[in-house]
């Protein structure tokens, strides 16, 4: 298992090994022992699956209490997800990264997409669905749930809109009252 380094601190791209013949393939995409040695969690409390269309953006979310770290894989599809360091002693604070996840990449590897806790997450659907599987370090709490507006003029995160080929983003009502950047009540320190 391969583990990369992003331009964000202790978010990681997970690459793992594929073994395959005429018959396919077999890989393992989470393994207890390889993510401990690894630094990453060992554990997880809960897998959601989600599926949509061309031109949903689910998000920014993030959790106060109970935050979820979160282990993302593309199903089928591709989506542009992006991660945002809300931990205020993080030399990353208030930056962003995005990710193109697939099932496979443009090498041909599968890649899952580690964001620990502290951190906002985001997705846009590119292709014409999307079936997106993530592992969670906690459970849903509702009362907990943030979420920070996707265009917030703060964060000024460069969404690949022109993917949609004139398409505006489709986001949950929820969503689009999430607070700004600057206004939104933050993790703790």
């Amino acid at each position: 298992m391969l583990i990369l380094n992003t331009a964000l601190t202790d978010v990681k791209l997970i690459q793992p090994k594929r073994f395959g013949d005429s018959r396919g393939w077999f890989t393992e995409t989470f393994n207890q022992t390889a993510f401990a040695v690894a630094g990453l969690p060992s554990s997880f409390a809960q897998d959601n699956q989600s599926f949509s269309t061309r031109g949903v953006l689910r998000g920014l979310h993030y959790q106060l209490v109970k935050p979820q770290g979160k282990l993302i894989r593309v199903l089928s599809g591709h989506i542009w997800d992006v991660a945002v360091d809300l931990r205020r002693n993080s030399p990353d604070f208030g930056k962003w990264a995005s990710f193109n996840l697939k099932p496979l990449n443009d090498q041909g590897e599968i890649q899952s997409l580690w964001i620990p806790e502290g951190f906002a997450h985001g997705f846009l659907v590119l292709s014409d669905s999307a079936e997106v599987l993530y592992k969670t370090t906690d459970l849903y709490h509702p009362q907990g749930e943030r979420s920070i507006l996707w265009d917030d003029p703060t964060l000024n995160i460069a969404w690949p809109l022109g993917a949609l080929n004139g398409l505006a983003p489709s986001v949950s009502a929820k969503d689009a009252q999430g607070k700004s950047f600057l206004e939104a009540e933050l993790p703790p320190a």
